[in-house]
């Protein structure tokens, strides 16, 4: 399914974004999913309606024609993802943005939405199956995903769109850059959930799709992470969503 999609431009640079639509899913991996911890218990998720999400990590290049710097580590090409940028970092951004008038009421997406457009239907670590591999994503290929066979390890970003999309025309959402999500970081809940925006305070912020520097476990669907909403590093960027009609 390739999602109908929408542009934002800013002095000439472009954001393109894919609908996607509602729908349920397993959020969370089975017991038995290699790599897997003990905080991503699988569990019924309803999103009861439709949202864009940015096909691509935000660019240094976007970044920059909105907030007039670039923070990162990795400048040999604005086409890079931004990184250095903290989550609260990121509000100022939304800020900035949302004040050009974009027509889209933009935002980070919240954890739910994040899993399962990487998964674009799928149930598997990947949302291309079961095996991983450098020519699918970017990460540390001397560390593969249970059996699989060592490989390239880049050791840097990768512009975005570099490698191939999910079924739905999202690119990159394994590695390359960590990516931050709305929610707290807690517990998921047990039992099936609506619409769900993780916990109402906390000190973390989730970050999701592991990295360029992250061994092959952390790049799954369903692997978490989190950060204080102040820290900032080079394995760190986001993606956006937006609300709106399709």
């Amino acid at each position: 399914m390739m999602n109908k999609y929408r542009e934002i431009k800013v002095h000439g640079i472009e954001q393109r974004f894919r609908w996607i639509e509602s729908g349920s899913f397993l959020m969370g991996s089975p017991v038995d999913e290699a790599g897997r911890y003990r905080d991503e218990g699988i569990h019924k998720v309803t999103l009861t309606k439709g949202f864009w999400l940015a096909d691509t990590a935000c660019t240094q290049a976007f970044w920059r024609a909105v907030m007039g710097e670039n923070p990162s580590a990795f400048k040999d090409d604005e086409r890079n993802p931004v990184e250095r940028v903290s989550w609260d970092d990121v509000q100022c951004f939304i800020g900035e943005l949302q004040r050009r008038a974009t027509g889209l009421a933009v935002r980070l997406p919240t954890e739910a939405e994040w899993e399962y457009a990487c998964r674009a239907g799928t149930t598997t670590p990947f949302s291309f199956g079961d095996e991983l591999t450098p020519e699918l994503v970017n990460y540390d290929g001397k560390y593969p995903y249970a059996d699989g066979a060592k490989g390239l390890y880049r050791r840097k970003t990768v512009p975005v769109g570099s490698l191939p999309p999910n079924a739905w025309g999202l690119y990159e959402m394994h590695g390359n850059v960590y990516e931050w999500c709305a929610d707290w970081y807690g517990d998921y809940a047990n039992e099936p959930q609506v619409d769900p925006s993780g916990p109402p305070t906390g000190d973390s912020r989730v970050v999701r799709g592991g990295s360029w520097g992250n061994l092959g476990g952390y790049v799954r669907s369903a692997s978490r992470g989190w950060y204080v909403p102040g820290f900032r590093n080079r394995y760190v960027g986001f993606r956006l969503a937006a609300d709106g009609e399709k």
